[in-house]
Protein backbone atom coordinates (compact mmCIF):
# COMPACT_ATOMS: atom_id res chain seq x y z
CA UNK A 1 0.00 0.00 0.00
CA UNK A 2 1.49 3.33 -1.06
CA UNK A 3 1.86 6.48 1.05
CA UNK A 4 -1.07 8.30 -0.58
CA UNK A 5 -3.53 5.47 0.18
CA UNK A 6 -2.28 5.18 3.77
CA UNK A 7 -2.71 8.94 4.27
CA UNK A 8 -6.28 8.83 2.92
CA UNK A 9 -7.18 6.00 5.30
CA UNK A 10 -5.76 7.93 8.27
CA UNK A 11 -7.66 11.08 7.24
CA UNK A 12 -10.96 9.19 7.06
CA UNK A 13 -10.41 7.58 10.47
CA UNK A 14 -9.77 11.04 11.98
CA UNK A 15 -12.92 12.37 10.31
CA UNK A 16 -15.05 9.60 11.85
CA UNK A 17 -13.60 10.28 15.30
CA UNK A 18 -13.88 14.07 15.16
CA UNK A 19 -16.87 14.36 12.85
CA UNK A 20 -15.06 16.93 10.69
CA UNK A 21 -12.90 17.02 7.59
CA UNK A 22 -9.44 18.52 8.08
CA UNK A 23 -7.24 19.76 5.25
CA UNK A 24 -3.51 19.07 5.05
CA UNK A 25 -1.70 22.39 4.72
CA UNK A 26 1.43 22.88 2.63
CA UNK A 27 3.63 25.98 2.54
CA UNK A 28 4.92 26.68 -0.95
CA UNK A 29 8.18 28.58 -1.26
CA UNK A 30 9.30 30.68 -4.22
CA UNK A 31 9.60 28.60 -7.37
CA UNK A 32 9.70 28.70 -11.16
CA UNK A 33 7.87 26.76 -13.89
CA UNK A 34 9.77 27.23 -17.16
CA UNK A 35 8.30 27.11 -20.64
CA UNK A 36 9.89 24.70 -23.09
CA UNK A 37 11.47 27.63 -24.91
CA UNK A 38 13.06 29.03 -21.76
CA UNK A 39 14.14 25.54 -20.68
CA UNK A 40 16.10 25.19 -23.91
CA UNK A 41 17.64 28.65 -23.52
CA UNK A 42 18.69 28.07 -19.91
CA UNK A 43 19.56 24.36 -19.88
CA UNK A 44 19.72 23.10 -23.47
CA UNK A 45 16.67 20.80 -23.12
CA UNK A 46 14.45 19.11 -20.53
CA UNK A 47 16.70 16.06 -20.88
CA UNK A 48 19.46 18.07 -19.20
CA UNK A 49 17.36 18.45 -16.05
CA UNK A 50 17.46 15.90 -13.22
CA UNK A 51 14.38 15.14 -11.13
CA UNK A 52 15.15 15.53 -7.43
CA UNK A 53 11.81 14.45 -5.98
CA UNK A 54 8.11 14.02 -6.66
CA UNK A 55 5.75 16.63 -5.22
CA UNK A 56 2.52 16.04 -3.32
CA UNK A 57 0.42 16.74 -6.40
CA UNK A 58 0.57 13.87 -8.93
CA UNK A 59 2.85 14.24 -11.96
CA UNK A 60 4.56 17.32 -10.51
CA UNK A 61 8.20 17.26 -9.46
CA UNK A 62 11.19 19.31 -8.39
CA UNK A 63 14.41 19.40 -10.37
CA UNK A 64 17.89 19.20 -8.91
CA UNK A 65 18.86 22.32 -10.86
CA UNK A 66 18.03 25.80 -9.58
CA UNK A 67 17.86 29.27 -11.09
CA UNK A 68 18.56 32.88 -10.12
CA UNK A 69 15.88 35.59 -10.24
CA UNK A 70 16.98 39.13 -11.12
CA UNK A 71 14.72 42.09 -10.49
CA UNK A 72 15.16 45.88 -10.70
CA UNK A 73 16.46 46.14 -7.12
CA UNK A 74 17.73 42.72 -6.13
CA UNK A 75 18.69 39.12 -6.84
CA UNK A 76 17.49 35.84 -5.33
CA UNK A 77 19.70 32.82 -5.95
CA UNK A 78 19.02 29.11 -5.62
CA UNK A 79 15.34 29.28 -6.58
CA UNK A 80 13.52 25.96 -6.90
CA UNK A 81 12.69 24.78 -10.43
CA UNK A 82 9.58 22.65 -10.92
CA UNK A 83 8.44 20.45 -13.80
CA UNK A 84 7.17 19.49 -16.22
CA UNK A 85 7.60 22.42 -18.63
CA UNK A 86 4.57 24.62 -19.20
CA UNK A 87 3.25 26.61 -22.12
CA UNK A 88 4.36 29.84 -20.43
CA UNK A 89 7.02 30.50 -17.82
CA UNK A 90 5.50 31.21 -14.40
CA UNK A 91 7.34 32.54 -11.34
CA UNK A 92 5.58 32.36 -7.97
CA UNK A 93 6.83 34.61 -5.17
CA UNK A 94 5.78 35.78 -1.74
CA UNK A 95 5.29 39.49 -1.18
CA UNK A 96 8.55 39.52 0.81
CA UNK A 97 10.40 38.04 -2.18
CA UNK A 98 8.84 40.61 -4.50
CA UNK A 99 9.94 43.51 -2.30
CA UNK A 100 13.51 42.17 -2.25
CA UNK A 101 13.53 42.02 -6.05
CA UNK A 102 11.88 45.43 -6.47
CA UNK A 103 8.73 44.03 -8.07
CA UNK A 104 5.00 44.52 -7.50
CA UNK A 105 3.39 41.36 -8.91
CA UNK A 106 -0.37 40.83 -8.69
CA UNK A 107 -2.05 38.19 -6.52
CA UNK A 108 -3.29 35.71 -9.10
CA UNK A 109 -4.34 32.13 -9.66
CA UNK A 110 -1.89 29.90 -11.46
CA UNK A 111 -1.89 30.51 -15.21
CA UNK A 112 -3.40 34.00 -15.01
CA UNK A 113 -0.34 35.88 -16.21
CA UNK A 114 -1.65 38.69 -18.42
CA UNK A 115 -0.29 41.98 -17.11
CA UNK A 116 1.80 40.28 -14.43
CA UNK A 117 5.35 41.31 -13.51
CA UNK A 118 8.47 40.59 -15.58
CA UNK A 119 11.98 39.66 -14.48
CA UNK A 120 15.19 37.99 -15.60
CA UNK A 121 15.87 34.31 -14.93
CA UNK A 122 19.45 33.08 -15.05
CA UNK A 123 21.17 29.71 -15.04
CA UNK A 124 24.83 28.82 -15.47
CA UNK A 125 24.25 28.67 -19.23
CA UNK A 126 22.25 31.81 -19.92
CA UNK A 127 19.70 34.48 -19.03
CA UNK A 128 16.14 35.01 -20.29
CA UNK A 129 13.67 37.85 -19.88
CA UNK A 130 10.45 36.30 -18.61
CA UNK A 131 7.84 38.88 -19.53
CA UNK A 132 4.44 38.77 -17.79
CA UNK A 133 5.53 35.73 -15.79
CA UNK A 134 5.53 36.66 -12.13
CA UNK A 135 2.71 36.48 -9.59
CA UNK A 136 2.00 36.09 -5.91
CA UNK A 137 0.02 32.86 -5.92
CA UNK A 138 -3.52 33.12 -4.60
CA UNK A 139 -4.09 30.64 -1.77
CA UNK A 140 -6.08 27.63 -2.91
CA UNK A 141 -7.17 24.09 -2.08
CA UNK A 142 -6.44 21.17 -4.39
CA UNK A 143 -8.96 18.33 -4.17
CA UNK A 144 -10.36 15.49 -6.21
CA UNK A 145 -14.13 15.18 -6.91
CA UNK A 146 -14.68 12.77 -3.99
CA UNK A 147 -13.16 15.34 -1.61
CA UNK A 148 -15.38 18.08 -3.04
CA UNK A 149 -18.43 15.90 -2.43
CA UNK A 150 -17.44 15.20 1.18
CA UNK A 151 -16.74 18.87 1.82
CA UNK A 152 -19.84 20.01 -0.09
CA UNK A 153 -17.92 22.48 -2.26
CA UNK A 154 -17.52 23.01 -6.00
CA UNK A 155 -14.69 23.89 -8.36
CA UNK A 156 -13.83 27.63 -8.28
CA UNK A 157 -15.87 28.18 -5.12
CA UNK A 158 -14.42 30.53 -2.49
CA UNK A 159 -14.17 29.41 1.14
CA UNK A 160 -12.67 30.54 4.45
CA UNK A 161 -10.22 28.19 6.20
CA UNK A 162 -9.09 28.22 9.83
CA UNK A 163 -5.46 27.18 10.26
CA UNK A 164 -5.16 25.10 13.42
CA UNK A 165 -1.89 26.05 15.09
CA UNK A 166 -0.88 27.72 18.35
CA UNK A 167 -1.22 30.97 16.41
CA UNK A 168 -4.49 30.32 14.55
CA UNK A 169 -5.40 32.42 11.53
CA UNK A 170 -8.47 32.43 9.30
CA UNK A 171 -7.69 32.78 5.60
CA UNK A 172 -10.58 34.11 3.52
CA UNK A 173 -11.09 34.08 -0.26
CA UNK A 174 -9.49 30.64 -0.67
CA UNK A 175 -10.18 29.17 -4.11
CA UNK A 176 -11.30 25.54 -4.39
CA UNK A 177 -9.74 23.71 -7.34
CA UNK A 178 -11.24 20.32 -8.19
CA UNK A 179 -9.63 17.80 -10.52
CA UNK A 180 -9.44 14.02 -10.53
CA UNK A 181 -5.65 14.28 -10.63
CA UNK A 182 -5.36 16.43 -7.50
CA UNK A 183 -4.65 15.36 -3.94
CA UNK A 184 -6.31 17.17 -1.03
CA UNK A 185 -4.10 20.01 0.20
CA UNK A 186 -4.35 23.71 1.05
CA UNK A 187 -1.46 25.69 -0.47
CA UNK A 188 -0.23 28.91 1.15
CA UNK A 189 2.98 30.87 0.64
CA UNK A 190 5.71 31.44 3.23
CA UNK A 191 4.45 34.88 4.28
CA UNK A 192 1.11 33.29 5.11
CA UNK A 193 2.82 30.31 6.72
CA UNK A 194 4.88 32.54 9.01
CA UNK A 195 1.77 34.51 9.99
CA UNK A 196 0.10 31.38 11.39
CA UNK A 197 3.24 29.69 12.79
CA UNK A 198 3.00 26.89 10.25
CA UNK A 199 4.99 23.70 10.66
CA UNK A 200 4.91 20.40 8.74
CA UNK A 201 1.75 18.50 9.62
CA UNK A 202 -0.36 21.63 10.14
CA UNK A 203 -4.01 21.20 9.25
CA UNK A 204 -6.86 23.52 8.36
CA UNK A 205 -10.63 23.37 8.43
CA UNK A 206 -13.22 25.01 6.16
CA UNK A 207 -15.38 27.21 8.40
CA UNK A 208 -17.52 29.10 5.89
CA UNK A 209 -18.57 29.00 2.26
CA UNK A 210 -19.29 31.78 -0.22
Amino acid sequence: MNEVKIRKIIERVIEKIEGTVNLPVEASGRHVHLSKEHTVQLFGSEDQLTVKKELSQPKQYQYQQRVTLIGPNGIIQGVTLLGPARGNTQVELSKTDAVKLGLDPPVRESGDLTGSASLLIASEKGVVLAEESTIIAKRHIHMEPADAERLKVADRQKVAVRIMTNRPVVFEDVTVRVNENYRLSLHIDYDEANACNYMPGTQGRIISLE
